[in-house]
């Protein structure tokens, strides 16, 4: 199935729909990421900080899906920076690759935007380590920062969203910039008993936490949601099946 993807780079496609690993520490991510390459998953997430990285690769592997296939993320911990080319190649090796295809900057490190880490995050992608880079919870007023100190913006930033958390401006600054929003936590950080999204669910004849993924989609903005249980990894890949009109679009973007 052709899935929808948004481009980070020359020629490189990230799915809008992932699977994340957050919370699957060591082995209990194996299986979920197995089911999530079976099921049709192309995009996986995951990061040093996690603790699974061996496990996400040794799933890849044993998928049998063709790594080229995959849309491979990882990132480097705030507390190392300063010792980026040590934790990226760390971070090849223990998932079995050799080269990522995005690799993010956790946190802002000591809650700056740390130009000099991003200059050899330029240098990791220059070399081929990763086929494009961006950053994770950091501030429009940070990527400028290491746009002005660097000349490159970084590809992506990767924040908390949902439909309570939707701020059109944000969206419309980053797209400015040339980088792509993407969300994590999605549930998390939803009321799944909204009436709005229930009423959207009932007619689509679909649950609320699918109205959640494709209300992502159709902005435009990347999703990876995240579960250990096989059957809700399955259900949360049905999102190509409806289209949310734009009233209903409307509608989930003023819930609050």
């Amino acid at each position: 199935m052709t899935q929808p993807t948004v481009s980070v780079a020359d020629r490189v496609e990230m799915p809008l729909l992932g699977f994340g690993t957050w919370q699957l520490p060591g082995r209990q991510a194996y299986e979920p990421v197995r089911v999530a390459l079976e099921t049709g998953y192309r995009h996986l997430d995951t990061a040093t900080m996690y603790r699974n990285e061996s496990e996400v690769g040794r799933a890849l592997r044993d998928s049998g899906v063709p790594r080229g296939e995959v849309f491979l993320t990882t990132k480097l911990p705030a507390e190392r920076a300063g010792r980026e080319r040590e934790t990226i190649e760390a971070s090849l090796k223990a998932l079995g690759v050799d080269r990522l295809d995005l690799w993010l900057v956790h946190w802002p490190p000591a809650g700056s935007a740390r130009p000099g880490t991003w200059r050899e995050f330029v240098a990791a992608r220059d070399e081929g380590l990763t086929r494009a880079i961006g950053v994770s919870n950091y501030s429009i007023g940070q990527i400028d920062e290491l746009t002005h100190a660097t000349a490159v913006t970084p590809a992506v930033n990767q924040i908390p969203y949902s439909p309570a958390l939707h701020d059109p401006k944000l969206v419309a600054e980053h797209r400015e910039r040339g980088v792509v929003l993407e969300g994590y936590s999605p549930f998390r950080r939803s009321d799944l008993r909204e009436p709005v999204l229930a009423e959207v669910a009932a007619a689509h004849g679909v649950a609320p936490t699918h109205v959640i993924l494709r209300w992502h989609i159709q902005h435009g903005i990347v999703v990876i949601p995240k579960s250990a249980t096989p059957e809700r990894i399955r259900s949360n890949f049905e999102v190509s099946g409806f289209t949310l009109s734009d009233e209903e679009m409307a509608r989930i973007d003023a819930i609050r």
